[in-house]
């Protein structure tokens, strides 16, 4: 897809010596025991398998070859993730899974790809191992399967990419890149000074110290038979210092990822654009580094967002939520059916939910629910935390209408997004998730490193409505 992407998880074909993967459950493991050759059933008990969840046991054959691999589910058929550390785990080779249980062989497909991602761009001495491949079982829509792990795979190389390679200008170019995929694709860029004579003035303000200078990327494409219009914005904060009120060095290790709201909104829009669904789809990412220099802008100034709102900057590290700002009023000019905006934004949420979970806030109970359902079914999870308008009051201000950084460090998350939910005209056709966009450490279908968040659940949302 770029030059980033240099082997995209995708299926094999079959081949002659193709090795099995039984998945079996704890309950059902002794029976099936019984109906392996002696040696293989002797090799499992010898291995002390029993199915435990996740376990796995390469049977031999008696010409030394691998007859088939024991996989344990535990007590009963687990997420399709799971499968996801089977591919660096087998020896290499070609397999298919044939379940001796009934099992989502979609989610398993899915997980396996997921797991056969590795992000090798620096690696330049030693060996790296090849993932076991996989054929795609019968009966599954491996064209689906290949597009959600690509738009996946997209994002994840975007994030792990550092900032030195990954700036506002090269995320423009990881924009052009995607567009040219698909027909009819087309991107606009506002830049630098331009951005306050269109009336950007949050974006210019937090990316003007930088040597890159900030940018709004604008990307619009439409399917065949649209019906449907979506905006999707992604917070495109390609390095974040802290501006002046800057990090300390330890919190600024993983600040590359702090664009993984941008890196996730374009991997849901690969999964969008080769789906060709119905709609109108356009991507709004405001793209900038939070440098320090000497015309930062500085805790205490008040800025002019494009709708006219008033913002005391209390801390220069609550820079995403600003840029957001600016992009939430031009997605909302349009009137979408469906604006969705992702973003690193607080480490609240990670307190609330930890890395995996990320929260989703929403005025719609019906989108909501359509949400968080679709990331249960695809292994994708979202948690709703509430817009509390209790807490409204806690983002204002005396110098101005809002601030961007309420005292009291409750309730962050909540506050972050209620702030946000002011430059939204009808927040019943908006949800906000404030994802992580990392994995600190690998689970299966998880390699540690950036990681795409709640775009799987959103696709499934928007392919369920098209369908």
């Amino acid at each position: 897809m770029s030059e980033f992407i240099r082997s995209l998880p995708d299926f094999v074909e079959a081949g002659e010596d193709v090795i099995s993967v039984w998945p079996i459950t704890e309950e059902i493991f002794p029976v099936w025991l019984l109906t392996l050759p002696d040696a293989q059933s002797t090799w499992l008990k010898q291995q002390n398998f029993t199915a435990a969840r996740g376990k796995v046991c390469v049977v031999p054959a008696s010409d030394g070859r691998i007859a088939g691999v024991a996989f344990g589910l535990g007590n009963g058929a687990a997420e399709g993730r799971i499968f996801g550390d089977l591919p660096f785990a087998l020896p290499d080779g070609v397999y298919r899974i044939e379940p001796q249980v009934e099992i989502d062989l979609e989610r398993a497909a899915l997980g396996w790809l997921l797991g056969s991602y590795s992000f090798n761009r620096y690696k330049t001495t030693g060996k790296h191992k090849d993932p076991a491949r996989l054929i795609a079982p019968d009966g599954v829509d491996a064209k689906r399967v290949r597009r959600l792990a690509q738009g996946m795979a997209l994002a994840r190389d975007l994030i792990n990419t550092p900032a030195q390679d990954m700036g506002p200008e090269v995320l423009e170019a990881q924009v052009r890149a995607l567009a040219d995929l698909h027909e009819g694709a087309k991107v606009e860029t506002v830049v630098g000074d331009e951005l306050l004579a269109q009336n950007y003035p949050m974006i210019h303000t937090v990316g003007r110290a930088a040597e890159q200078a900030p940018r709004l990327i604008d990307m619009r494409w439409a399917g065949p038979g649209a019906k449907t219009t979506i905006t999707l914005v992604g917070k495109g904060v390609c390095f974040d210092t802290g501006g002046l009120d800057i990090k300390p060095s330890s919190a600024m290790l993983l600040m590359k990822k702090d664009m993984g709201g941008a890196a996730s909104v374009l991997g849901l829009a690969s999964m969008i654009m080769d789906a060709a669904l119905p709609v109108t789809l356009r991507v709004l990412i405001p793209a900038v580094e939070n440098s320090v220099a000497g015309n930062s802008f500085r805790p205490g100034d008040v800025l002019i967002a494009r709708n006219g709102i008033t913002v005391e900057n209390r801390n220069t590290d609550a820079e995403g939520r600003l840029v957001l700002g600016d992009a939430l009023v031009e997605a909302s000019s349009e009137d979408p059916d469906l604006i969705i905006d992702m973003a690193t934004l607080t480490g609240a949420a990670r307190v609330a939910l930890g890395p995996d979970l990320p929260p989703m806030f929403t005025d719609s109970d019906d989108l909501a629910s359509d949400i968080m359902a679709a990331g249960s079914a695809i292994d994708d999870p979202v948690w709703r935390l509430p817009l509390w308008d209790g807490y409204e009051t806690v983002i204002g201000s005396k110098v101005a209408e809002i601030t961007n950084a309420p005292s009291g460090g409750m309730a962050g998350s909540v506050t972050a997004a209620l702030f946000l939910r002011r430059f939204v005209t009808q927040p019943q056709k908006w949800a906000h998730f404030d994802i992580y966009g990392w994995a600190p450490g690998a689970k299966p279908g998880r390699p540690q490193g950036g990681e795409c968040q709640a775009a799987m659940a959103v696709y499934k949302v928007i392919e369920d409505r098209c369908a």
